[in-house]
């Protein structure tokens, strides 16, 4: 028989028959209460240091090194059975054709401080769900009547994707852009009206009078920095100490004291035709005469994100502001008339001949060295060739920026608050990208002196060797003869846009340039689909009015904060082992007194008082 005993807390031991059958001798029902008070403590300690610590610590590690790549490169199909989820639908028109977006989200968390985590739904193979069409809606201007037939086949494509049951509570969003503006009001409405009559009846999608609009060009700029900003994060809450913050003066509650939130983006966007740069004001704006402070009304877009209209931590005061003819094409179009009107002027003045004729050309600094090009007005020709001087060209476009003197002013004169370029980041998308990458294989962060030197390296560069660099394929795939030939002036345009006209310092460092964000496009469709649907989590937040009117209280509980869990987890552990402690002290004094008296009575001798424990 082999016996084993234990003195902790009290004195028990088991015994092992020869036939191994175990069986418990003097077990108290407190030993076993006090056994498992033990081992759940073991087994909570184990819990909360080994499974907590790995949730919280690999939460925190995502969320420093991967915050926002989970949600942006998520390409699984869309889970159309989940009842919780809902669709939103987007449709652009533009000038040139139509794509219909949609949208997917879950139900919102209840919690009025974030916002709805939107996403692009992706169908079975995991493919946004994005349909385009031509030509633009603008096309159907003479003929309103068949907008609907046009626009039919989009919705019927979406229709496919959003699972029957959800149409009826989806919101379809028409926007019209750029070609719908140039058409007359009157054309526009009966465009419209087509719409908000017909589709109704075909479909049974969330569309009311004012899902079908033509934007203005300072919302399109809007819902592009609403895009940007989401996709990287901005908009999240974040107690990151090495999170870039900046101090907000929400507009409105000029008396209350300012909040403190993550720093948002700005974005430069430079197409072929237009120029637009976007970005918030986090301060309020002082103005150097009334004649400004108008004009930055129009400018200065004021709205509030959030999910509950009395919540002012979402609340964003963003600068608008789009340049026609400042685009790379449209500047070289006003470069070239300019260089044919005054050079036929000076020809006529001067008795010259310059330009006239390939022997006698134009010495063009805009263009590469040797290059050669032509200007085509009113039937006559003029013969340019390049001679590469970037430093030049720079110096005979800096009119163009058409500058005054005036404070707070960019491109045109126009107003521009101040931009805090210590504490700001910005993304320059389309030309911007284009003008560092696809040549010069610059994009990404930003840096002028090494722009500067590469675009003058560039420019000085024969054109028959930039040939042979283009036939080797050396340059980015879609660069093309005519992004050779203009790279030089587009990139003196660029930079003197940047620097000159936008006053950014020649050490900013700050800018990235980009084609797309973490390998998508950022279309301002997203924005659009998340400030038109910001108030429809009103409806799940009602459930969490009595939680919300005590957040002070839940602030401070166990269950939302775990370092407080831990604290009073080891407080209730070290009261058991001082417990446990005592009795043993106890159960080792009653040793010693039961071995005192067994001794007398071995010896015949009647047994002692021994004066027991206090």
């Amino acid at each position: 028989r082999i016996s084993i005993s234990c003195l902790l807390p009290a004195s028990w031991h088991f015994s092992i028959s020869p036939v191994g059958c175990p069986r418990i001798l003097n077990t108290t029902l407190r030993q076993i209460v006090v056994i498992g008070i033990l081992a759940a403590a073991v087994s909570l300690l184990y819990y909360s240091l080994v499974v907590i610590r790995n949730k919280y610590g690999r939460a925190y590690r995502d969320k420093r090194y991967h915050r926002y790549l989970a949600r942006v490169t998520d390409t699984e199909a869309t889970d159309t059975n989940n009842p919780n989820l809902n669709y939103g639908i987007v449709v652009d028109c533009g000038s040139s054709g139509s794509r219909i977006f949609v949208y997917c989200w879950p139900r919102h968390n209840g919690n009025p401080h974030d916002l709805l985590d939107i996403k692009q739904m992706r169908d079975k193979n995991r493919k946004p769900v994005v349909m385009k069409i031509k030509p633009g809606i603008s096309e159907f201007a003479s003929s309103p009547e068949k907008v609907s037939d046009y626009i039919s086949p989009l919705l019927s494509f979406a229709a496919e994707h959003v699972p029957r049951a959800k149409h009826k509570e989806t919101p379809l969003y028409i926007l019209c852009t750029a070609g719908m503006r140039i058409l007359p009001e009157s054309q526009q409405k009966a465009i419209l009206e087509d719409l908000l009559t017909d589709i109704p009846v075909h479909f049974d999608f969330l569309f009311s009078d004012s899902h079908a609009e033509v934007i203005s060009g300072k919302q399109e700029g809007v819902y592009a920095w609403i895009g940007i900003n989401f996709v990287l994060g901005r908009f999240e809450h974040t107690d990151d100490e090495d999170e870039a913050i900046v101090e907000v003066h929400v507009p409105g509650s000029e008396n209350k004291e300012a909040i403190f939130r993550k720093r948002t983006v700005g974005i430069l966007d430079m197409g072929g035709v237009s120029t637009q740069i976007a970005y918030e004001v986090p301060k309020t704006v002082s103005f150097a005469s009334s004649q400004q402070e108008e004009v930055a009304k129009n400018l200065l877009a004021e709205f509030n994100l959030g999910c509950d209209a009395h919540q002012t931590e979402h609340v964003y005061r963003v600068y608008v502001a789009t340049f026609l003819g400042f685009g790379g094409n449209a500047a070289r179009q006003r470069y070239e008339d300019s260089l044919f009107t005054s050079t036929v002027l000076k020809n006529r003045l001067l008795g010259k001949q310059t330009g006239t004729t390939s022997d006698s050309p134009y010495l063009d600094p805009c263009l590469p060295l040797d290059a050669q090009d032509e200007i085509q007005q009113n039937g006559q020709i003029m013969y340019l060739r390049g001679t590469g001087d970037f430093n030049l060209c720079r110096e005979i476009i800096q009119p163009f920026m058409n500058k005054t003197n005036e404070t707070q002013t960019s491109l045109n004169g126009v107003y521009q608050p101040a931009v805090h370029f210590q504490n700001s980041e910005f993304y320059g998308f389309s030309e911007f990208y284009y003008c560092t990458e696809d040549v010069l294989r610059m994009g990404g962060d930003y840096n002028a002196a090494k722009f500067t030197k590469a675009a003058k390296d560039y420019c000085a560069t024969k054109w028959s060797v930039l040939r042979e660099r283009f036939d080797l394929g050396l340059y980015a795939s879609h660069a093309d003869l005519h992004r050779l030939k203009y790279q030089c002036f587009k990139s003196a345009w660029m930079y003197e846009v940047f620097h000159s006209g936008f006053s950014f310092p020649v050490s900013y460092s700050n800018l990235k340039t980009a084609l797309q964000v973490y390998d998508k496009e950022v279309q301002w469709t997203l924005g659009a689909i998340l400030y038109r649907t910001r108030f429809l989590p009103l409806r799940d937040i009602q459930q969490e009015n009595f939680r919300g009117s005590h957040s002070h209280w839940r602030s401070f509980s166990f269950v939302y904060n775990h370092y407080l869990f831990f604290v009073c987890f080891l407080i209730v552990l070290l009261s058991i082992l001082l417990y446990l402690l005592r009795l043993r002290r106890i159960h080792r004094r009653m040793l010693r007194n039961s071995s005192s008296t067994s001794l007398w009575i071995e010896e015949g001798l009647p047994p002692q008082k021994i004066a027991g424990p206090l």
